[in-house]
């Protein structure tokens, strides 16, 4: 270990002493200095977020579930996603406190969410590598955080949430703390499935604590770390109902998780995206790419990066904010090597800088034609409907639900849950029969009770459009008429505007 570390036995410290040692630490100067500079870059590199109302379709699935939950809703009953529960109830929480008619608030909490990632980062950092490698390790972590397309480094979505709590994480372990390890694991996969990734390298470093001279029973930390990560996710399962829990976090994601799709497609997502973060990242790949023999020195690191990969891979689709799952074990590596002398921080540093004002500015160039559509539909969807109609919009936009401020007409807001669409999938793969289990018998109870006042047809041709899905075919023909077209968008009305009931 670097000479100019902190090396603190803090796996020994009770929690009150663990406090103590931080006001202490908070008085020397380090964090005081180091964390407004982490806010201040924090929030310079993510005002792109606050320049549009919307960045990705998660964000528009989240403020809708929002807005169901608040106004009655259960989730994993009325109100579904292939997710755990966090940040849904975050998202409601915020529009409680601060209205549902923005999303400003939870932009505000996701620049809290890398500011604490990239505190985390430096704590870890600092310890292995001294001060400066603490300091660096922050900066570098906002900077190449944002090294992906706008769309999928800007948005207040799962990854991002998920992040601080993968570091906590690592911390936790790094220090020996094997009970508030596992509750951090449970809080990054009860924020995103994936997120209990890094559990493989928090067993590794029980592992190898186990092995030095007085260290950890492995049978006591095996205990801490199990009632740890189990107690927080029993206590969840309970409160939404352990088999509906199950169903929509762990079983009913077979098959949107299959190797079943367009590789091509596929491939060609994954290489793209990993050479953009590969650009955003070179500053650190250099100096790695010269150390990188040096694996046993860091092996919990390349743990860490490497189950944050099969995170990255799992569903085989490749879209670009799993990539955010990989930037933290990566810095952490490329502080590590640039701390062991691969190359001097200045070059860093000043890289990192120049490709993260790049991505700034093409936060704010980001082409607006897809949210400038959406927001089109619904406004029409708003002026031709009254606020207690419902609206079934069958795409895989569900911010059109939220920008119209209608409620929607079924629990399934897009339509990949009735059909197994999604980005990259074979048309063989899409249809009724594809859908989730008993998704459609759903569905037509929820269609049998009250018929949408509008019908939005967003699929434009996609493989889930109605003429290739025979109940969607059925219900258009037999209950609406088309009324208006936005681009590719179709828009029906319902024909007796007297009645939403489907007759007996």
């Amino acid at each position: 270990m670097n000479s100019g570390s902190v090396a603190l036995p803090l796996g020994r410290l009770s929690p009150g002493e663990l406090a103590a040692r931080a006001r202490e630490a908070l008085r020397t100067g380090y964090w005081a200095r180091l964390v407004p500079l982490y806010g201040a870059l924090a929030v310079l590199t993510h005002l792109p977020s606050f320049a549009r109302t919307v960045w990705s379709p998660d964000e528009g699935y989240l403020a809708t579930q929002a807005r169901m939950l608040a106004g009655g809703g259960v989730l994993y009953d009325t109100v579904v996603d292939r997710k755990p529960p966090l940040l849904p109830w975050l998202y409601e929480g915020a529009f409680a406190l601060f209205g549902s008619t923005s999303l400003w608030p939870l932009r505000v909490l996701a620049i809290g969410a890398h500011l604490a990632t990239a505190v985390l980062l430096a704590a870890i950092a600092r310890k292995r590598w001294g001060n400066r490698a603490g300091a660096g390790a922050g900066v570098l972590y906002l900077l190449v955080s944002i090294g992906l397309s706008p769309e999928d480094s800007q948005a207040a979505t799962f990854e991002v949430f998920m992040l601080p709590a993968t570091a906590a994480a690592f911390w936790f372990a790094q220090n020996r703390r094997w009970g508030p390890a596992g509750a951090a694991v449970a809080a990054a996969s009860l924020t995103k499935q994936t997120g209990g990734a890094v559990l493989f390298a928090v067993l590794w470093l029980l592992r190898q604590d186990s092995r030095r001279p007085g260290g950890s029973r492995p049978r006591t930390s095996l205990a801490a770390l199990g009632f740890g990560f189990g107690l927080p996710v029993v206590v969840i399962a309970l409160s939404t109902g352990v088999k509906n829990f199950a169903f929509w976090v762990i079983t009913g994601s077979s098959e949107y998780a299959s190797l079943d799709g367009a590789w091509l497609n596929m491939l060609g997502r994954a290489f793209g995206n990993a050479a953009i973060l590969a650009v955003a990242a070179m500053g650190l790949l250099v100096p790695l790419a010269r150390r990188w023999r040096r694996v046993r020195e860091d092996a919990d690191l390349w743990i860490w990066f490497g189950s944050s990969g099969l995170g990255v891979i799992t569903g085989f689709h490749f879209f670009g904010h799993y990539y955010l799952q990989l930037i933290p074990p990566l810095v952490l590596l490329g502080v590590g090597a640039v701390a062991k002398g691969a190359a001097r921080w200045k070059p860093v540093l000043i890289y990192s800088l120049a490709a993260s004002a790049a991505f700034v500015a093409l936060g704010f160039l980001w082409p607006h034609q897809p949210l400038q559509h959406a927001e089109s539909v619904a406004a029409e969807v708003t002026k031709d409907t009254k606020p207690q109609d419902s609206v079934l919009v069958w795409g895989m936009h569900p911010e059109m639900y939220w920008l119209a401020d209608r409620k929607p007409a079924t629990r399934y807001l897009t339509a990949g849950l009735l059909t197994n669409y999604s980005g990259g999938r074979n048309p063989e793969s899409v249809g009724v029969a594809d859908g989730m289990p008993n998704a459609w018998k759903t569905f037509d109870a929820e269609m049998s009770e009250q018929l949408p006042e509008v019908v939005v047809d967003d699929s434009g041709g996609a493989p889930y459009a109605p003429e290739y899905i025979a109940p969607m075919r059925a219900l258009l023909a037999a209950h609406y008429r088309e009324v208006g077209t936005d681009g590719t968008t179709v828009i029906y009305r319902l024909k007796d505007p007297q009645t939403c009931r489907v007759p007996e």
